[in-house]
């Protein structure tokens, strides 16, 4: 089959590379020349890499850089595969010239699955075309037919929206442990008999070496934290973990892994805490308050 791959990160340069292996003519595109070498077949645009295709995977950032990447394209298909958002999905099935078919088909997972063919891959849109290119997306991983249009952009939110909280959850868990005296291989030991037992084994060497190497950048959980938020702001979890996420991106810490949120709520509530703490010895004895006191307070205003 011949397909345009709009977009070559490290999601979209290993699927142009996993259908290339496969035996498919793959034609890429991608903003930064210097991403595309390697690829036998390189266009100068988006609406180029369309035009020799028939069927087009744009895989970007977010929503803003879909909306540049598929202005002014008349692919025969298009099948959106970055974690944008359903509302996205609306807007590009708009956008797109009239016949356009259009499959939105996120995937969960990260660089060694890409490559590996082992990602999972949401499928939204009429189940006659899913049925059409399900085998070109079964070259990726396992796919799911989740619904109609949009409700694979859907599917991809609410299973980020785990992978944040169990993140968070575990963090906070660790931090508990500190707040209370218990030594970290206790908390393992305590952890194992949870249900986060596996995330908190999976974490446990990282957070011991501060080594988080980048598979999920941080910047783009925290887009993808913030697209959960908009999508439900009454989710307090949801929200609760977007700001660790959002506290750490806006620190500088984008560009590592999303997992090093760890150690940001580790060593930020330590400095809190030591703050609280110092503000707390600066007050007279008579007017110090204790934090069911200054909750107390809260409550009444």
């Amino acid at each position: 089959m011949q397909v345009a791959v709009i977009g070559l990160g490290a999601m979209g340069s290993r699927i142009a590379r996993r259908l290339l292996d496969a035996g498919h003519e793959v034609v890429v595109w991608n903003r930064t020349p210097a991403r595309a070498e390697g690829f036998p077949r390189v266009a100068a645009t988006p609406a180029e890499a369309a035009r020799a295709a028939e069927v087009t995977i744009t895989m970007v950032a977010n929503p803003q850089a879909l909306r540049e990447v598929t202005a002014g394209i008349a692919p025969q298909t298009l099948i959106e595969m970055s974690t944008v958002g359903p509302a996205a999905i609306d807007e590009l099935a708009t956008a797109l010239p009239e016949g356009t078919r259009l499959l939105d088909a996120p995937v969960l997972g990260s660089r060694a699955e890409a490559e590996a063919g082992t990602l999972h891959v949401f499928v939204g849109g009429p189940r006659e075309l899913y049925d059409t290119f399900a085998p070109l997306l079964a070259t990726l991983g396992t796919v799911h037919h989740v619904g109609g249009l949009g409700a694979g952009a859907s599917a991809k939110l609410v299973a980020n929206s785990t992978l944040f909280g169990m993140i968070g959850m575990l963090g906070e868990a660790l931090r508990l442990a500190d707040r209370l005296g218990l030594s970290r291989d206790a908390a393992y030991e305590v952890l194992a008999a949870t249900p986060i037992a596996a995330q908190a084994e999976r974490r446990r060497a990282a957070l011991e070496a501060n080594d988080y190497p980048p598979r999920f950048p941080l910047s783009l959980a925290r887009k993808d934290a913030d697209l959960v938020a908009g999508a439900a702001p009454e989710l307090r979890l949801a929200q609760a973990a977007r700001s660790w996420l959002a506290d750490a991106d806006d620190a500088s810490w984008g560009e590592r892994d999303y997992s090093a949120v760890l150690a940001w709520i580790l060593d930020v509530a330590d400095e809190q805490q030591d703050q609280r703490d110092h503000e707390n010895e600066q007050q007279p004895v008579a007017d110090r308050k204790s934090a069911y006191e200054r909750e107390d307070d809260q409550q009444q205003h």
